[in-house]
């Protein structure tokens, strides 16, 4: 009977917890006692709130688990807790506080709470100095508000507590501000609220005097979304023009030198096309969702030229304005003469600030504004007294700001960068290279003859848009390869016979026992169409195309000839210009898709890695020679403390000395056959040791 004593209900909390999840109605009166019990720790409580109490917290989760199982008596009890902690959770006992707060959680997973008052708050509770708690609070409102959009948007909710956390953002707390801020964030990140109020919202977090809420921020719109990078790598590529479809058509004719040439030069342009097609994704979506950018950026400027912040802020307000003004096109004229202070070769971090003025630059920006820019690179990066690597960078910067505003470059600065092309440092060589392959595609007119390459199809039709003008077409570029009426209305009722005839013709070669000849449409047919389509004049091309893009519908085929057209432009020699002189062959460099945003790369990339000094070759040495004991002959003395023999002493010993010694003169060489005898016998061995 001595075990049936422990067995006492009143006092033995967890055993009558499990009695009424099974069984409520027996055990009611039980339950009331408790809940007595409860309501004089809490009135005990009130008149000392900063006394810790194990009885009160042990009362409260044990209400909290059987709340569900009495509605009608436990109507109260979340209300009654949410005041005291309310009230009372400046000067709380730290673990009575978070007991309260597990069982507010508890409660709220049984759905008896409304979700927007206790996230309230919590938000208000983040202000304890207790880093626990924060975390805990932190975790619980994040899933709270996913699981509450888990099966649909729940816009009530979301808007009642996007208000509330728009408060919580300027509160005094820092800690609070930033804890808010960081659920926002993490909402954003797993799209629950993706919306364009919250990115809203964090907007006015860029101008927190905090300089955490401030960076938090700010690396919030310079983030990078890794998923939808990875769902973009995965994406097909089934309409570009493959490899295969260039090797089976050169393929087919007679094999020559010049064909092989013509098939590599259409390989790199091949390349070249897929890189420029292939979607830039970034988790720009965010930047896209404010809704006044050109305020937000002229605020940010303005907060960029007061900081006081350190100068890693201050590079984060940079990027972020570049970004605002290159996506968005902005008009921030005072942003290009704040940036060209910073363009010096010894200024910290330069590149970067490089890549944000070539951000920063678009077709809509009077080109006056970007000369100076240009000119700023120019004087103080490409001179003859800098470094190989200095011109180099400064040569890229040139070529991707000129590459989003060509009309930036004048005629004389481009006639000045060329000219580095001969240069003997080959990092320079190439970067001015890759400067004449941009303006061959761009403008070839404001290049020298001798550099505009071999004039293409292509290169005949590019021109630079004057400011402000629109390129507008009301047809596919390249669809006049296409016939006005597809193959389907033309065919109809004739495929039955046309298979007929094939069948019966077939039939008759077999019987003659020649060779059947079979139509392969696909190649032949499109190299036809493309000699009709040379032989037409520019005006009668446009006027085919629009036909085509307005009487049909395009099929996937379709485009596929249509790329396979385009390429060919950039291969095609212009007409009358073929046999005029040679090619001159630069280096190709393959230019990456340019999307919204740059990298750091297409600044400092460097052709051929700089030779290291003695000091980085010294060290990359010495760390190849650590732990090295494997290498080493193992000493297999017994006593390793023993002296060394007279054997381990010769061979210490100067050559001289030993020379004339009786071991070395008396010492006989072995002949031929003696040296035979003994590898046959090694042979033996081995082989028995083989066969056991």
């Amino acid at each position: 009977m001595s075990g049936r004593q422990g067995n006492k209900l009143p006092s033995n909390l967890p055993q009558l917890q499990n009695l009424i999840k099974r069984d409520p109605t027996s055990y009611t009166e039980e339950f009331l006692q408790q809940y007595h019990h409860y309501q004089s720790h809490v009135e005990i409580f009130t008149f000392q709130p900063d006394k810790p109490s194990k009885e009160l917290a042990e009362l409260v989760m044990f209400l909290a688990q059987v709340a569900h199982c009495y509605p009608e008596h436990m109507a109260n009890f979340p209300q009654q807790l949410k005041e005291l902690l309310s009230y009372h959770h400046t000067v709380l006992d730290a673990d009575l506080r978070m007991t309260f707060c597990k069982a507010l959680i508890l409660l709220r997973n049984k759905n008896l709470i409304n979700p927007t008052s206790l996230l309230e708050l919590f938000f208000q509770l983040l202000r304890c100095h207790d880093k626990l708690l924060r975390q805990t609070l932190y975790t619980h409102i994040v899933s709270d508000i996913k699981n509450v959009n888990a099966k649909h948007k729940n816009n009530k909710v979301n808007t009642t507590l996007q208000n509330f956390m728009y408060t919580m953002l300027r509160d005094s707390n820092p800690t609070a501000a930033k804890i808010s801020l960081d659920v926002m964030i993490e909402l954003y990140r797993r799209n629950i609220w993706n919306d364009a109020k919250t990115v809203n919202v964090i907007t006015t977090a860029c101008f927190s005097k905090v300089t955490k809420v401030l960076v938090a921020s700010l690396k919030f719109f310079l983030g990078r979304d890794e998923d939808e990078k990875q769902d973009s790598d995965s994406e097909s590529e089934d309409d570009v023009p493959t490899a295969r479809d260039l090797m089976m058509r050169y393929a087919t004719n007679k094999k020559t030198t010049k064909r092989k040439k013509k098939l590599e030069k259409a390989m790199k342009v091949l390349k070249k096309q897929k890189k420029k097609s292939k979607p830039e994704v970034f988790n720009f979506s965010a930047i896209h969702l404010i809704h006044d950018p050109q305020d937000f950026a002229e605020k940010l400027l303005k907060q960029l030229e007061n900081c006081k912040e350190r100068f890693e802020v201050k590079m984060m307000l940079m990027d972020l304005i570049s970004r605002l003004v290159g996506i968005h096109e902005l008009f921030l004229f005072n942003f290009y003469p704040f940036v060209q202070r910073f363009l010096q070769p010894h200024q910290r971090e330069v590149t970067k600030i490089l890549l944000f003025a070539a951000q920063a630059s678009h077709q809509l920006v009077p080109p006056e504004i970007i000369q100076s820019v240009l000119m700023t690179i120019a004087n103080n990066f490409v001179t003859d007294k800098n470094s190989g690597e200095v011109m180099t960078v400064g040569i890229n910067a040139i070529k991707e700001i000129t590459a989003r505003c060509p009309l930036a470059m004048t005629e004389d600065l481009l006639q000045d960068l060329v000219q580095y092309k001969t240069h003997k440092n080959k990092n320079v060589m190439m970067s001015a290279r890759t400067l004449i392959h941009l303006f061959r595609s761009l403008n070839p007119e404001m290049l020298q003859k001798k550099f505009r390459g071999k004039p293409t199809e292509a290169s005949l039709e590019a021109r630079i848009h004057e400011y402000g003008e629109l390129d507008a077409k009301d047809y596919i570029p390249g669809a006049e390869v296409l016939d006005v009426e597809s193959q389907k209305e033309k065919g109809g009722t004739q495929e039955e016979d046309g298979w007929e005839s094939a069948s019966l013709s077939e039939e008759e070669d077999n019987e003659d026992g020649e060779w059947i000849d079979v139509h392969h449409s696909s190649d032949e047919e499109q190299q036809v169409v493309a000699e009709k389509v040379k032989s037409m004049p520019i005006e009668e091309r446009k006027a085919k195309a629009a036909a085509v893009s307005t009487s049909r519908l395009l099929t996937q085929e379709d485009f596929h000839k249509i790329r396979l057209a385009q390429l060919s432009k950039e291969l095609n020699s212009a007409p009358g210009k073929a046999a005029k002189r040679k090619n001159i062959e630069i280096d190709d460099e393959e230019e990456e898709g340019r999307g919204e945003l740059l990298s750091l790369r297409d600044i400092e990339h460097l052709h051929k890695k700089p030779k290291s000094d003695k000091e980085t070759r010294l060290a990359t040495a010495m760390a190849g020679k650590t732990d090295r004991k494997e290498f080493v002959k193992k000493k297999t003395r017994i006593n390793p403390f023993a002296s060394s023999s007279n054997k381990e002493k010769k061979k210490h010993k100067n050559f001289m000395m030993m020379r004339y010694s009786h071991s070395v003169r008396t010492k006989n060489k072995r002949s031929f056959r003696e040296k035979q005898l003994a590898l046959r016998d090694a042979l033996l061995k081995k082989r028995k040791r083989l066969l056991k």
